[in-house]
């Protein structure tokens, strides 16, 4: 059976990630990081959308993208994704190897209004989630510390927000989410979910026929079907 179609069109914001497959490390050192930017730069000159924030990990990585048109992030991505894993089995020397990500690249739209700064102080702060420095701003390879270093020519691919930055953006960023942020987003990645306000969300899922991913996340409930059930009186275990 084919894979469904990215359902991505034009116009929206999307968080969009990918883990390396058995969350292997996707950057070993810090050249893999560089080499990494640099397919970056590629690919939004072959495929030019809209990147507002970005984190590189170890083992995977978030973006933020508004792309303009219908498959616009589809193309960018992909690109981004395939010419990453081939050069990287080529630096690795791990060519005919296997897979490098664990699959398709995730993703889930955002609403335009607070909700978009907080996936985006999400995104810009998993370094320091993780524990791997004291300050958000201090990660070398994210977003957050192109725009406050004035980094080139990364900074170049820095797109306008559809939400104006606040001027403590970085104090902000440094303050840990809350608890109900945290899981709400993890259940948008989780189930590519729309993240935004009740009605908005609903109008989105039906937009995009997502209408799956409000399904609770637990297994179906088996329903009784009527010859199975024991006669009245019986014994049956």
């Amino acid at each position: 059976m084919a894979r469904k179609a990215r359902v991505a069109p034009g116009g929206l914001v999307y968080h969009v990630l990918n883990r390396a497959v058995a969350r292997l490390p996707l950057f070993r050192k810090e050249a893999d990081f560089e080499a990494f930017e640099r397919i970056m730069l590629e690919a939004q000159e072959r495929h030019p959308t809209r990147l507002l924030a970005w984190c590189l990990m170890r083992t995977h990585w978030h973006m933020v993208i508004w792309p303009e048109q219908d498959g616009e992030l589809t193309a960018f991505i992909r690109w981004l994704s395939h010419t990453h894993a081939m050069r990287w089995h080529v630096a690795h020397q791990t060519v005919g190897g296997g897979h490098l990500y664990q699959g398709r690249f995730k993703n889930f739209p955002i609403q335009q209004d607070e909700h978009f700064l907080t996936v985006c102080r999400y995104v810009e702060r998993n370094a320091l989630t993780a524990g791997l420095v004291n300050r958000a701003e201090d990660w070398r390879f994210g977003s957050l510390w192109v725009r406050e270093h004035d980094s080139e020519p990364m900074k170049g691919l820095l797109a306008p927000w559809p939400v104006a930055r606040p001027a403590d953006w970085v104090r902000q960023v440094n303050e840990p989410l809350t608890p109900k942020e945290q899981e709400a987003i993890r259940v948008c990645i989780a189930r590519a979910r729309p993240y935004g306000e009740g009605p908005w969300q609903q109008r989105m899922v039906r937009k995009l026929g997502l209408e799956h991913t409000l399904r609770s996340e637990g297994r179906p409930r088996l329903r009784t079907i009527q010859g199975d059930r024991a006669p009245r009186g019986s014994n049956k275990n």
